[in-house]
């Protein structure tokens, strides 16, 4: 990896954190309900992504253990944000869904989100806004690699949605 190659990396994730930190504080600061964890809040966008996933499923798309997704599902589901249902064809295994009061909360998330962002997106010049529009495909591609183990041949090659799985300020129901 060439000098210049690292410092690409570096600089792209400095920008992407502080830009998700700033977001994620401005946010935060409309909110009058208490926050979820990010980890609940991963499981509980990964769930909304994939409707009747089983626990083991949620457990490698967020790379963790099965039980360490059980313990957020049962705090989930505490929280009225997620329905555990048995899986018709093997009574033993959990299929999960979010329920209406998540899709109320993740709904309400994205929409403050895409205000905030689109606001200072239509403040910058249409160069800068078509260059971020241009750069979306090659980020989505490099997340896809990122999810991937090294060297693993198996790996899930979806695109991933856009920002849909970062940085979510989801508030409990609570």
């Amino acid at each position: 990896m060439t000098g210049s190659e690292v410092r690409l990396a570096d600089d792209l994730m400095h920008v992407t954190t502080a830009m998700r930190r700033l977001v994620r504080r401005r946010l935060r600061e409309e909110m009058d309900r208490p926050q979820l964890r990010p980890a609940l809040i991963e499981l509980m966008l990964a769930v909304a992504r994939n409707p009747g996933m089983s626990v083991a499923a949620a457990a490698r798309e967020l790379h963790l253990a099965d039980n360490s997704v059980s313990t957020l599902v049962n705090q989930l589901v505490g929280e009225g944000l997620l329905r555990r249902g048995t899986d018709p064809g093997d009574r033993r295994a959990a299929r999960l869904e979010v329920t209406p009061a998540a899709e109320q909360r993740i709904s309400e998330w994205r929409d403050r989100r895409a205000r905030l962002v689109g606001a200072r997106l239509d403040e910058m010049s249409g160069d800068d806004r078509a260059a971020i529009a241009a750069a979306l495909p090659a980020l989505g591609r490099l997340l896809t690699r990122l999810r991937e183990s090294p060297g693993d041949a198996r790996a899930d090659h979806r695109p991933a949605p856009y920002g849909e799985e970062h940085d979510q300020t989801v508030t409990s129901t609570r």
